[in-house]
C-alpha cells in the first residue's frame, strides 16, 4: 500500500512518517510543496532540512524546488481571514494530483502532527479532494507525537523553525500589534 505524504517540514514528518509506515504499513513517498513560506531563505532552509534528514532516514523524496511565493499570496490576497484553508486546499489538491499521477490511490499530510493547525478543516479539505479526484485522504490524528518529534529532531541539530511558514503567520509570530 503506497501513499503520498505532503511534508511541511522536517520536524513534522520525522515521526508522522514513521507512523504511517510502522502503524498503518504505508509505503511512503514525502511529497515538499509548500508555496505559503515566506521569506525564500525560510523555505530553503525547510527543504535541506528535509533533505538531509531524508537522507538520514534513506527516505524517497520529492521536493518541490521552485519557490512559488506568487502562487500563494494571488490566492489569499484580500481573502487572509480564510488563508489557512486556501492553503491546506492549494497543498492537498497539488499532492492529490501527484499521487494520481505517479500511480498513488492514497495520500496524507504532516499538517495533521501540528496542534496548532485547524485538524477538522484538513480532513474535511483532504477527504474533499480525494472524492474529486478518486483517491483517499488518509486522516490520523498525529498531534500526540508533535512533542517527541520536535525533540528527536532538535537531539539530530535539524533545523526546527518557529511558525507555520506564511507571511502571516511569521507577522503573528513576531509583529506584536499595538
Amino acid at each position: 500500500m503506497e501513499m503520498l505524504l505532503h511534508i511541511c517540514c522536517a520536524p513534522c514528518s520525522l515521526l508522522s512518517w514513521q507512523d504511517f509506515q510502522e502503524n498503518l504499513g504505508f509505503a511512503v513517498t514525502g511529497y515538499f510543496f509548500n508555496p505559503n513560506i515566506h521569506p525564500y531563505q525560510e523555505f530553503a532552509r525547510r527543504k535541506e532540512a528535509l533533505r538531509s534528514l531524508g537522507q538520514q532516514e534513506n527516505r524517497t523524496l520529492l521536493l518541490e524546488e521552485k519557490y512559488q511565493l506568487e502562487t500563494f499570496l494571488r490566492a489569499v490576497v484580500d481573502q487572509e481571514e480564510n488563508r489557512c484553508s486556501l492553503c491546506y486546499e492549494m497543498r492537498l489538491h497539488r499532492t492529490a494530483l501527484l499521487a494520481k499521477e505517479i500511480g498513488m490511490e492514497r495520500f496524507s499530510t504532516t499538517l495533521l502532527i501540528s496542534p496548532y493547525q485547524n485538524h477538522e478543516l484538513i480532513a474535511q479539505t483532504g477527504q474533499r479532494i480525494a472524492r474529486e479526484q478518486g483517491l483517499q485522504f488518509i486522516y490520523r490524528d498525529l498531534r500526540p507525537l508533535f512533542s517527541e518529534s520536535m525533540k528527536q529532531t532538535r537531539g539530530r541539530s535539524i533545523y526546527t523553525q518557529g511558525y507555520c511558514g506564511c507571511i502571516y503567520s511569521e507577522k503573528e509570530r513576531y509583529a506584536k500589534d499595538d
